[in-house]
């Protein structure tokens, strides 16, 4: 197309250039036309005077000839003496284009005659308006002629590149089809170009399709590339750097499930049993370097085995993939990782760190089933002791035992806990912002075996709730406290208990609390129960009902882990609680996390108007608790301000 340009260009300067050419050339004709014209009209005066005298001219034959104007613009007789006898003018006004050219060369000029007594004198210009006409007549000719000299060959040849255009088009068009249809992307595509059409331009296309499979194969292998490493990004865990669950789900259906060997080997499932409590107490960064932590534990044991792979399934799971490990080896794989959960246990003061639930497999297994069975191995782990584990048995599966072991054992293990109430209370202070804020101590719950051995807390009560326990745990802790309480001669003070929401909504156990804390009259002021808000959510008119009672026989309420819900003000309000615990994720980064803090600041504003005194728990360092303080908060709580303690 630039080429077409080029050529439209050169013609118009080519065609620009002859006009020039052929203008001056005309306008030569047109001069030597008029100067002929002039010599021979003045030949003809000068043999028309010749012989006479001014009394032989007659001016009147003379005006009366020249009044057509045809042969003369301009006409003077004089006498000898110079004076002018007769005087005719005919204006004639030539062409623009004329008239350039004549002032250019001068062309029409004065002309004199005189005869031969010299008593006659005539000067005279010339009527050139048929020059001039045939000279305008030419210019246009010239014109017209070399224009289209010019521009025909422009036309032709633009019609000639619009059918190579075609054509050369059509032609890659047939090469590229050859091109994908034989898929020669990994060879050379010269020997492609068979057809009739292509072998005019195969040897001029070839280098280049070949030089185009090239460059595509090398952005096919960067296209794969960047996709390989989105894939790895996408199936990363942020916190740990390990696979997530869909890297674990992929590895097992393709190196396990759909194998088409033969394989066997052991698979794991870790559960971090205190990452919700560490969330809550010490904050979500403490929650992070916990993850961590037993990450890497898990990752060093497992490292002594050939090909083992380690994912993170989910927040607290973690699942261990042994290949060609017998049950034997996975048991010393256990014992190992007991061991060194333990000794983690004992340098980060923890009352667990993490239980593991172990089954054996064979390749064609479906994964489904095989989480199942270890579902219920981790259920049994957790059970036993911290940070034990279990191994579920080819004979339970056998016996048909395994469906519901796990949950048999738990409720067990609830019920040896409930009735021989074994439960160890620890307390963390909360500490109040200002002088006239009233605090008080949170008691926190812990549960033991038969032999001392510290339970996963979270993990305890879950399962309680999951087997309908929950009231009867919350019974237990109640009762416990109040006697605590009353042995200790705590009556300066001030402490909370957690309530689940289940046992708040139940009946039965509001009636009971309701019975047990009129018998404590004057303790029951000084005990602030505990309900997470999304537990009140549940149900709103059992929630009511149960903070009415309390209210009623002189206690007060807080809810926890504030914020996390979707609750409305208007829930909020009709609720009255006492106290509201921001939730630790709101604390977590405080001082650098503006919608946070505007967030804090609102509810302070709003909980305050209604007389609701607002705390922050999970406070880990000195700068959190600076920017909880200027946000006007009622109290805080955390690692940073006091850790966990037996009362």
């Amino acid at each position: 197309m630039a080429g077409f340009k080029k050529l439209i260009t050169l013609q118009l300067l080519s065609w620009l250039l002859f006009s020039l050419i052929g203008t001056f050339f005309v306008a030569r004709g047109f001069d030597q036309a008029v100067s002929e014209a002039q010599v021979s009209t003045q030949t003809m005066v000068t043999r028309y005077i010749e012989n006479k005298t001014l009394a032989d001219v007659s001016p009147e034959h003379i005006e009366l000839a020249l009044n057509n104007g045809k042969v003369f613009s301009t006409f003077i007789v004089r006498d000898y003496e110079g004076k002018t006898v007769l005087q005719i003018a005919t204006p004639n006004t030539l062409p623009f284009g004329v008239s350039l050219i004549e002032s250019i060369f001068n062309s029409i000029r004065p002309q004199f005659a005189v005869n031969k007594a010299k008593d006659i004198k005539i000067e005279f210009v010339i009527n050139a308006s048929s020059q001039a006409d045939l000279l305008q007549q030419a210019l246009l000719l010239m014109f017209l002629i070399s224009a289209l000299v010019a521009f025909i060959p422009v036309v032709y040849m633009q019609a000639i590149y619009k059918r190579l255009n075609r054509r050369v088009s059509m032609t890659v068009a047939d090469a590229v089809e050859v091109y994908i249809t034989q898929n020669q992307q990994q060879s050379l595509v010269s020997s492609d170009f068979s057809t009739d059409d292509l072998e005019e331009l195969g040897s001029d296309l070839a280098p280049s399709f070949n030089r185009l499979a090239q460059f595509l194969k090398t952005k096919q292998e960067d296209i794969q590339n960047a996709a390989l490493s989105i894939k790895q990004e996408a199936y990363k865990d942020v916190v740990t750097g390990l696979g997530n669950r869909n890297m674990f789900v992929e590895y097992y259906e393709q190196q396990i499930e759909s194998s088409p060997k033969k394989s066997f080997g052991a698979l794991a499932m870790v559960r971090c049993s205190e990452l919700q409590i560490i969330n809550q107490t010490r904050g979500y960064q403490k929650g992070d370097d916990y993850i961590k932590s037993v990450s890497e534990i898990i990752r060093h044991v497992s490292g002594t085995y050939s090909q083992s792979q380690v994912f993170r399934v989910n927040s607290s799971d973690f699942a261990v993939v042994l290949p060609n490990v017998p049950s034997k080896e996975a048991e010393q794989f256990g014992d190992t990782l007991q061991a060194r959960f333990t000794q983690f246990q004992q340098n980060q003061e923890l009352s667990s760190v993490a239980n593991t639930g172990i089954v054996t497999y064979e390749s064609g297994k479906p994964l489904g089933e095989l989480l199942s069975v270890v579902d219920n191995a981790l259920s049994m782990a957790q059970s036993k002791q911290a940070n034990a584990w279990h191994l579920q048995r080819e004979s339970d599966l056998v016996n048909n035992v395994s469906a519901g072991f796990g949950n048999q054992n738990w409720r067990r293990v609830i019920r040896e806990v409930i009735d021989s109430k074994r439960v160890k209370l620890m307390m963390q202070n909360i500490m109040p912002v200002g002088k006239n804020v009233k605090a008080y101590a949170e008691i926190q719950s812990r549960f033991t075996t038969e032999d001392g051995q510290m339970l996963p807390t979270a993990s305890f009560l879950a399962m309680a709730e999951k087997l309908d326990m929950a009231v009867e745990i919350d019974k237990l802790i109640v009762e416990t406290s109040i006697e605590i309480i009353k042995t200790r001669n705590f009556n300066e003070k001030f402490f909370g208990i957690n309530v689940t929401a289940s046992s708040a909504h139940s009946d039965q156990f509001v009636i009971w609390l309701e019975r047990r804390l009129l018998k404590e009259v004057n303790l029951s002021s000084k005990l602030i129960f505990e309900v997470s808000e999304f537990g009140l959510q549940q149900n709103i008119k059992a929630s009511r009902r149960f903070i009415d009672m309390v209210h009623r026989v002189g206690a007060r309420i807080t809810v926890e882990r504030f914020g996390v819900g979707l609750t409305s003000f208007k829930f909020f309000r009709d609720l009255k609680p006492d106290f509201i615990k921001m939730d630790a994720s709101y604390t977590r980064g405080l001082e650098e996390d503006k919608n946070n803090q505007y967030f804090m600041r609102l509810m302070v504003d709003l909980a305050h108007r209604i007389g609701v005194s607002v705390f922050a728990e999970g406070v880990e360092s000195q700068e959190e608790k600076h920017i909880v303080e200027t946000l006007c908060l009622d109290g805080v709580q955390g690692y940073y301000i006091e850790k966990p303690k037996e009362i």
